[in-house]
């Protein structure tokens, strides 16, 4: 439950550059509505100009419930190009495959959506020379047990 009145968006940024001592260099979202790369990249670039925003975007052909690569008449009307410095695509099966591997490697049972972020965090690592990479979970394994992601 909010008891503070604060956009819960404004939060995750409070809490990213609380919980890294202000050391984060990057963050790495789905790009589903956009709002929560929108609110943290306000945030964040506030505090440092810096910080690299990154959006996960599904890669053609690819579809991955929670993200979308929006065609222009659909843009969410809160999304604003300028606040996010790089795009990176991944696949369908990089989002299951990180999805199954978040699940049962790091106990944390998330959705495809989480596991195409996430997939895209560790692309950009290896691009990287040192940094502070953030990447959020955004979403529940629960809404997919009648689905086949989690049959091993």
């Amino acid at each position: 439950m909010r008891t503070t009145g604060k956009p819960i968006i404004k939060l995750r940024g409070r809490e990213i550059w609380r919980d890294t001592n202000g050391a984060v260099t990057h963050f790495v979202s789905a790009m589903g509505t956009t709002g929560t790369i929108m609110g943290t990249s306000t945030f964040l670039k506030e505090k440092n100009k810096s910080i690299r925003i990154v959006g996960a975007q599904p890669e053609d052909g690819s579809s991955i419930p929670g993200i979308r690569k929006w065609s222009p008449e659909y843009v969410p009307k809160i999304f604003n190009p300028s606040k996010v410095d790089q795009i990176i695509e991944v696949s369908e099966a990089e989002a299951k495959k990180m999805t199954q591997r978040l699940a049962r490697e790091e106990g944390v049972f998330a959705g495809m959506s989480s596991g195409g972020c996430i997939a895209s965090a560790l692309k950009l690592i290896e691009t990287i020379e040192k940094g502070v990479v953030v990447a959020i979970i955004c979403d529940r394994g629960d809404r997919y047990l009648s689905s086949d992601l989690f049959d091993w």
